[in-house]
């Protein structure tokens, strides 16, 4: 019986905070080794975040726990800023050489994307498309009058395409691929660490609460991500100022940085129940979720919104845009929150209105959260790659 494992190369920008634990709990199973393939560290060394609009260097390990290599001659420098930012035709070697039995790229917003692909096509390995696009999202006219035709052109070359939630595989099947070859590999995070860190005693729920200046009897209604305009952190503001106005009593957490910082420090002016503790980074994440009551992302156009993974997996109620990719798998409304139209200003003040009031649907709310993410794992990852595998490779 041949027990050697099934050799995956999987080609990333750089180390990311979501991806590099899931590659570790992949190389756990006795069946798969995934190696990863990195352009660049910037992730490691730190640069500067267009989105949060500062220097962002991840406090959580990114290299541990499965193979790795840098690939390229300019890995200490490069940072990732369009298709032709991360070309490194040493790629091309890097498959070809490597003794992998398939390679997984994630998304073609880079040149060095395609070269691998062109590499494990050379020497007859299949090749898995993972990515969080989905129909629906915003493109410039002539990108969209393109689309479809370079993607049909792209997708037949693949073999398989790993899909990070119901949204992506319909995205899939509008680009004329077939179902059986597609598997669900679900955006997932690190739902063990995550639900551990956010497991607070009562005593470490109040010094977490108190280190960021959060009420120490209040629900607090909580927004993590960066403060770009099509977020719509300003939406949430206004609602909690309506809410505030009829009478409820809580804090809102804006936690995050970003071109709307001097606009949303404008907005909150002297609010009184308004905390906004800045840039949070991985490590205490899940202890200020943790400390928290209910979470927010009134974003539109958001291709998956892996913080709400993050948030239900502390247990909060979510109250989420349906222009937020993850709503179709994550967000049952009335279950573990309430699903809005984003813009709709009216519709979160109306959606908040009744979790911040009544602690026992929130208790209900959280609970199902717990429960809804248990089914949306890195083990659900696993066995999607599995079945990948078994449908395209075949070991000697």
């Amino acid at each position: 019986m041949n027990s050697r494992k099934t050799r995956v190369a999987v080609v990333n920008t750089h180390p990311i905070q979501y991806f590099a634990p899931l590659y570790a709990y992949l190389n756990t199973s006795p069946d798969i080794e995934v190696t990863a393939l990195y352009l660049s560290d910037f992730s490691l060394r730190g640069a500067r975040d267009p989105g949060f609009g500062q220097v962002v260097k991840w406090d959580i390990d990114l290299l541990e726990g499965y193979p790795y290599s840098f690939v390229g001659a300019n890995v200490k420098t490069l940072v990732p800023a369009g298709f032709w930012s991360m070309i490194a035709p040493r790629i091309w070697g890097a498959v070809r050489q490597g003794g992998f039995d398939a390679l997984w790229i994630h998304g073609h917003g880079v040149a060095a994307n395609l070269i691998a692909l062109a590499a494990a096509k050379s020497i007859g390995i299949p090749v898995f498309m993972r990515c969080d696009t989905r129909l629906g999202l915003q493109r410039a006219g002539w990108k969209a009058a393109l689309h479809k035709p370079a993607m049909s052109v792209l997708y037949r070359m693949l073999d398989g395409f790993l899909a990070v939630g119901s949204a992506n595989r319909d995205f899939y099947r509008a680009m004329g691929v077939p179902d059986n070859r597609i598997s669900l590999v679900p955006y997932a995070v690190d739902n063990a660490r995550f639900k551990a860190k956010a497991t607070l005693s009562h005593e470490q729920r109040l010094a977490t609460r108190r280190r960021y200046g959060i009420s120490s009897d209040l629900p607090a209604i909580i927004y993590v991500s960066k403060f770009m305009r099509r977020k719509h952190p300003d939406h949430l503001v206004e609602a909690t100022r309506r809410l505030a106005a009829e009478g409820l009593a809580f804090d809102l957490v804006l936690a995050g940085n970003g071109e709307m910082q001097a606009e949303l420090d404008q907005l909150v002016g002297d609010l009184p129940y308004v905390v906004m503790p800045g840039f949070i980074n991985q490590h205490e994440m899940p202890m200020l979720l943790g400390a928290c009551e209910i979470f927010v992302l009134p974003a539109e156009d958001e291709p998956w919104g892996l913080i709400v993974n993050e948030a239900m997996c502390a247990g909060l109620p979510v109250v989420v845009s349906s222009e937020v990719g993850c709503v179709a798998d994550l967000v049952e409304d009335g279950g573990n929150g309430q699903t809005i139209r984003a813009g709709d200003i009216d519709g979160l003040t109306n959606a908040l209105r009744p979790i911040v009031a009544d602690p026992i649907l929130r208790n209900a709310m959280s609970t199902r959260s717990r429960e809804l993410i248990e089914g949306w794992s890195f083990r659900e990852c696993l066995q999607g790659l599995r079945e990948a595998v078994a449908r395209t490779c075949s070991k000697s």
